[in-house]
């Protein structure tokens, strides 16, 4: 009785660090993929002006998938982001997005980045760069 009990403690036991090894080569590959924007994506164009029209989508599309995360302001202080103790830059502060293209945006909206999740295809290309456009606008409301 002791006998197979071993056998099969052992067993795990061996079986525990490979399985871990293999978690943890997974998650830096995963992370280190996850942030690597591709040239091309940095230096895309945004092929729609911020027109009232483009903001108003945006606004729309913004409120849908990211305001219970980023809060409705941009402030990085949604439900979802406050339950969960994710510390989210704040959009509504110019510093924060200085130096992002937006190609870089429209690449981390469609794509996630982190624990967001990707928008993909659910939505058409302009209504990701219309969200790109909204994002940018918060900034400009701060001393609203």
């Amino acid at each position: 009785m002791f006998k197979p009990f071993m056998i099969l403690l052992t067993s795990l036991l061996c079986a525990l660090p490979v399985t871990a090894q293999e978690n943890q080569a997974s998650a830096r590959a995963t992370t280190s993929n996850a942030s690597a924007i591709p040239d091309e994506a940095i230096h895309q164009v945004n092929p729609v002006k911020p027109t009232p029209e483009s903001l108003a989508q945006g606004k729309k599309y913004y409120g849908y998938d990211c305001a219970m995360c980023h809060g409705n302001n941009g402030d990085g202080k949604g439900e979802v982001a406050t339950s969960e103790k994710m510390k989210l830059g704040d959009f509504s502060d110019p510093a924060t997005l200085r130096g992002k293209t937006d190609g870089e945006l429209f690449y981390i909206i469609k794509n996630g980045q982190g624990q967001m999740p990707p928008e993909g295809d659910r939505v058409k290309p302009t209504e990701l760069w219309n969200m790109v456009n909204y994002i940018r606008s918060l900034s400009s409301k701060k001393g609203q």
